[in-house]
């Protein structure tokens, strides 16, 4: 992708301006490490809870991490033990 047009694309923000004083947008720290959307929506969260949606943002970031939790590390019973599930994700090239 074009350095140029990444730069200009995240010069841009549509909807208000809780991100613009941040050194890097959450947007462009999401994209450029390739993550994942509840990952992704975490990290926006808790970067705007100061300056739009306080309190609330911040459950929503916890919402975002259980469903993460349950996600990757979801723990199941089964015959009288646990048994514990690690998924594992390819990084995208």
């Amino acid at each position: 992708m074009n350095d140029q047009y990444e730069t200009q694309v995240y010069d841009t923000q549509v909807g208000g301006s809780h991100y613009k004083d941040m050194a890097i947008q959450p947007a462009e720290f999401i994209n450029k490490n390739k993550l994942l959307f509840a990952e992704g929506n975490a990290i926006k969260y808790i970067c705007r809870h100061v300056n739009k949606g306080g309190k609330e943002d911040l459950e929503k970031a916890k919402h975002y991490i259980d469903m993460i939790i349950e996600r990757d590390y979801a723990t199941v019973k089964d015959d009288h033990r646990e048994i514990t599930r690690i998924a594992k994700y390819e990084k995208y090239e």
